[in-house]
């Protein structure tokens, strides 16, 4: 007997006495290979990390430069990490840091205000008014690749919400550049995945359905007494309301398909930040665990909030600090850059930790491991302090994909803006000593790699070679 993956459930079920048992993935029933058949194409996925407040950046000339800069030193395969980065060595093949890449629409604004634009590259400014922005990476992948699985897309932050503009709590953004609100309650994101609704959900679904459809209706006759600027409002609305009917719809199609099985009794799903270490590293193995059961195959996690408010800030604690941001201010105290490197290490050390799991999994039903599957985008829109320019990004995974690792794709040089900051101009203020590339064109790269057939992203001019 033969049976392929594209129409059968995740599982097959032994049914007798009218129970039903679940069994695991058995390799010999499931790889094609192992038959001699042709290997169907393995999921590719995309996961995407933000962190605040920059990253330490002395000067060539300051002593912390050697041991706790962020950025390595050299470039190409050449390149060392610092103690900053130390716990990404045994994972050094498998990532590429870059340098010298930011979105040009946001170089000149306080990196305050950029987290809302580090997946989307629009202009949303730095003032109170005429906010506006557009779809963000993870969710133009979506578009592809999000009525494969359960979950279109996981997205989630410590903060939880939306936040505000440029005060957000959330990367992931809509086609109509509205906020898509973050979760940060673990037992909540485990729920989603993993804990099967209650008997009355079809009957909820059916009802949201016809409450949609009353909704659609009424608005058409409405739109008829509205004007030209009404309509568009309308139209907007209209827009999100039949993403909500999508959803439904969607809903309703994996209903009956069972849930993976997962035993969450080694998670403390109950945990805040006040545990900030383990709080952190069940997020990231949340994720893990979504990629795992192929429940979603996009996920977004904003670690922190810019600027230094919400309980995001509270991270620092994992490593005996108060708040994260202050320790963006206090470079220029005797062992300020260390202290910032300690924690912006300690946001590392979990980085690596979640690539490793990956790394150490074989794909289910597939080839090579989930990393070699999975594109993983970690990193900021602010850099030295407050300055919207050079990045700090480490790409990783993606190896059947066609990334090649193992370098530092170091295009900004030496012609890079750090150093403390002594109460007077701020970095962000100051001319830019190099020109940046756009990330968008990353951005495009990854896309196009991830399998979506397009040729721009946001502001993009071109795809990066050699990568």
């Amino acid at each position: 007997m033969k049976f392929n993956m594209n129409n059968i459930d995740r599982r097959r079920f032994l049914r007798g006495t009218g129970l039903a048992l679940a069994l695991p993935m058995f390799g010999s029933l499931f790889s094609a290979k192992a038959r001699g058949e042709q290997v169907a194409e393995n999921p590719r996925r995309l996961a995407c990390f933000y962190f605040p407040d920059g990253v330490p950046m002395p000067l060539p000339e300051d002593p912390a430069y050697k041991e706790w800069a962020w950025f390595p030193h050299g470039g190409g395969s050449d390149f060392t990490f610092t103690n900053c980065m130390s716990s990404l060595e045994p994972l050094k093949s498998d990532l590429t840091v870059l340098s010298g890449f930011s979105h040009p629409r946001g170089r000149s604004v306080h990196g305050h205000n950029n987290a809302d634009q580090f997946l989307t590259a629009a202009a949303t400014g730095g003032g109170d008014t005429d906010y506006n922005n557009t779809i963000s990476l993870d969710q133009e992948y979506v578009k592809y690749v999000g009525d494969q699985t359960r979950i279109a897309s996981l997205v989630m932050s410590t903060d939880g919400g939306t936040g505000t503009a440029r005060g957000t709590h959330t990367i992931s953004f809509d086609r109509n550049g509205r906020p898509i609100p973050a979760e940060h309650r673990p037992k909540q994101i485990f729920d989603m995945l993993f804990v099967k609704a209650d008997g009355d959900s079809g009957r909820r679904l059916a009802l949201s359905r016809s409450a949609l459809d009353e909704m659609l209706a009424d608005a058409q006759d409405l739109r008829k007494s509205l004007s030209a600027e009404d309509r568009r409002s309308l139209d907007e609305y209209l827009d999100s309301v039949r993403q909500t009917e999508i959803k439904v719809e969607k809903a309703k199609h994996w209903l009956d398909v069972p849930l993976p099985t997962i035993d969450g009794n080694n998670l403390n799903l109950e945990l805040t930040t006040d545990e900030p270490r383990e709080y952190l590293q069940t997020m990231f193995e949340l994720i893990y665990l979504a990629f795992k059961t192929d429940s979603t195959r996009v996920a977004t996690y904003q670690i922190g909030r810019e600027n230094g408010v919400g309980r995001s800030d509270h991270l620092a604690r994992a490593v005996g600090f108060n708040l994260a941001h202050q320790l963006s201010h206090e470079t220029k105290n005797p062992d300020g850059w260390k202290n910032f490197a300690i924690y912006c290490q300690f946001l590392n050390d979990e980085l690596g930790r979640f690539l490793t799991k990956l790394k150490e999994t074989p794909e289910p039903a597939g080839t090579g491991n989930l990393l070699d599957n999975t594109l993983v985008l970690f990193g900021s829109a602010s850099s030295a302090f407050h300055l919207s320019r050079n990045y700090p990004l480490i790409l990783a995974g993606g190896r059947h994909m066609g990334f090649q690792h193992g370098q530092y794709f170091n295009h900004a040089g030496l012609n890079f803006q750090g150093g403390p900051w002594l109460g007077d101009r701020e970095p962000w203020q100051d001319a830019a000593k190099g020109e940046d590339l756009p990330l968008s064109n990353l951005f495009l790269t990854m896309l196009q790699r991830l399998g979506v057939q397009t040729n721009s992203f946001a502001d993009s001019t071109g795809v990066i070679e050699n990568i």
